[in-house]
């Protein structure tokens, strides 16, 4: 195998996250046709086929899922290997990956970016938003350099920095305004929104209010906070949402907000990444960045 290339590498890792050649392609800013040679050329070295390809989907052969995982770790070691450059350096320079879960990315994200190009002039932000699993996934095989989520994710092999603390609220119907604020137990018995499956979100609104994520459930799940509380201005039910969304997600909606007496539903924000990363000094001093520009936020 003295012709594999490290480009090779790269253009057999994206047709294997994205399993279609167009999209792959996009990915790593080349046209299809060759990415297409590319590959081609990958399996005539190896000396088999790495990928099905279908009508509408290419997917791993079994060899392909092997190689797939040598091929991660070639390139993490690579990667490793630029980081542990950067690392020399007093400030953070270069491309920085950063994944964010969507209940933080549309309210956070523009006042991140601004204070971390400001703190760091050579630094290029690249922003990845999906769920928290998808993040620990893609950061724990070197895709990503650090990621935004609500703590604790408990994977061993991270670093996890907390950030803040944050309150839900209840966004109920703009007639609702006046009547009590219901407890965790009245709100088992009302019609709750939630996000759908995956969602971190999710999973502690249902914890707060004591329900089982198996219970069934009849209620419409959304895909997005903005979504939910459209559901709610439209009298279809209730929900949570964090503070930091109603600015943003309440200002075009027939909605209220209440605040729930003590102890208040509540998540920490942290930021987290591999343990192993070169740039670990770096990450600790973006953190702190991180943190003040979300303070900024909450505080205005």
């Amino acid at each position: 195998m003295r012709n594999l290339t490290l480009k090779q590498l790269r253009y057999f890792e994206a047709l294997a996250q994205h399993g279609h050649f167009g999209r792959a392609a996009h990915a790593c800013s080349i046209s299809q046709p060759a990415l297409s040679v590319q590959i081609r050329e990958l399996e005539e070295t190896v000396g088999t086929e790495l990928f099905e390809r279908g009508a509408r989907q290419v997917r791993l052969t079994s060899f392909g899922e092997e190689f797939a995982t040598r091929a991660r770790g070639i390139l993490r070691s690579v990667d490793e290997l630029s980081e542990l450059a950067r690392a020399s350096r007093d400030q953070l320079v270069g491309r920085l990956r950063i994944g964010v879960i969507p209940t933080i990315a549309p309210y956070l994200l523009p006042d991140i970016i601004s204070k971390l190009t400001a703190a760091n002039s050579g630094i290029e932000i690249q922003i990845r938003e999906s769920l928290t699993p998808i993040l620990v996934h893609e950061l724990s095989d070197g895709l990503l350099d650090a990621a935004i989520v609500a703590l604790p994710v408990s994977e061993p092999s991270l670093t996890e920095v907390a950030l803040f603390d944050e309150n839900f609220v209840l966004v109920r119907p703009e007639g609702d305004e006046n009547k009590p604020v219901p407890d965790h137990e009245d709100l088992r018995e009302m019609k709750l929104l939630l996000l759908e499956e995956g969602h971190c979100f999710r999973d502690q609104a249902l914890s707060f209010c004591d329900i089982q994520s198996t219970r069934p459930r009849e209620m419409l799940d959304a895909s997005s906070l903005a979504t939910l509380v459209q559901m709610v201005g439209a009298g279809l039910g209730v929900t949570l949402i964090p503070e930091m969304a109603i600015p943003v997600e309440t200002r075009s909606a027939p909605v209220s907000i209440a605040h729930f007496k003590s102890p208040q539903p509540s998540r920490t924000i942290g930021m987290i990444w591999r343990k192993t990363s070169p740039l670990a000094k770096q990450l600790l001093q973006i953190s702190a960045v991180v943190r003040e520009a979300t303070t900024d936020r909450m505080e205005r």
